[in-house]
C-alpha cells in the first residue's frame, strides 16, 4: 500500500476498501463545511458509495493515473488529497483536496501540498501541477498562494455547485519553478 509520510504529524495513505466508513463518517460529519466548496457532497449518501469508487481509484493508481490519498493528522483520517488524472504526454495533473473542519489552522493542508509536490516533480517526474478553487474559497486559495504557485487566470463559471455556476482561479507551478 503505498504511504507518504509529510512529517512527524502527516501521514498520506492511499485509499482502500477498509477505509470506506471512515471516510463517509468524514463527509457525513463535515457535510455542510464541505458542501459550500465541493459539488458531490450531496451525492455521497452511504459507505457503500465510497466502498464502489474506492476501487476505481485503485486501478487508477495502478495504471499509473491518479493518487486520491486519505490525510492522517496524528493517526485520524482528517481530510483527502489527489493528483487527478495525470496526462503523460505533457506531465501535468491537477490537485484536489478537502480537510475537515476541525483540523483547519494547524498548516495540515499547506505541508500536505508540499509533499505532493515533491512526490509530483520529484518520483513521478511531472511538469506542471495546477490547483483550481472557487475564487471566494479564500482558505483553499491560501495554499498554492502560500507555496508560491503562479495564479494564471479564471474561469469563468468554470464549475456548479447546487445549480449555480461560480468562477474559478487557476493556478500553476511548474517543476524548474519548485525547490521542495
Amino acid at each position: 500500500m503505498f504511504t507518504l509520510k509529510v512529517d512527524h504529524e502527516i501521514e498520506l495513505q492511499l485509499f482502500q476498501p477498509h477505509h470506506s466508513l471512515k471516510l463517509y463518517q468524514l463527509v457525513e460529519e463535515n457535510r455542510e463545511h464541505l458542501r459550500e466548496w465541493l459539488p458531490w457532497v450531496d451525492s455521497m449518501t452511504s459507505p457503500i458509495q465510497f466502498e464502489q469508487i474506492i476501487p476505481i481509484w485503485l486501478q487508477q493508481f495502478a495504471e499509473n493515473n491518479g493518487l486520491y490519498a486519505g490525510i492522517l493528522y496524528k493517526g485520524e483520517l482528517v481530510g483527502s488529497i489527489g493528483l487527478q488524472q495525470i496526462d503523460w504526454h505533457n506531465r501535468f495533473t491537477s490537485i484536489g483536496y478537502y480537510l475537515s473542519k476541525n483540523a483547519e489552522g494547524y498548516g495540515i493542508m499547506t505541508r500536505t501540498v508540499r509533499a505532493i509536490l515533491n512526490y509530483a516533480f520529484f518520483q513521478l517526474g511531472l511538469n506542471r501541477v495546477e490547483i483550481r478553487c472557487g475564487i471566494k474559497n479564500t482558505k483553499s486559495r491560501a495554499i498554492p498562494e502560500k507555496l508560491g504557485f503562479v495564479k494564471e487566470g479564471i474561469i469563468r463559471d468554470g464549475e456548479q455547485l447546487y445549480g449555480r455556476f461560480h468562477d474559478l482561479f487557476v493556478y500553476s507551478k511548474l517543476a524548474r519553478e519548485w525547490a521542495g
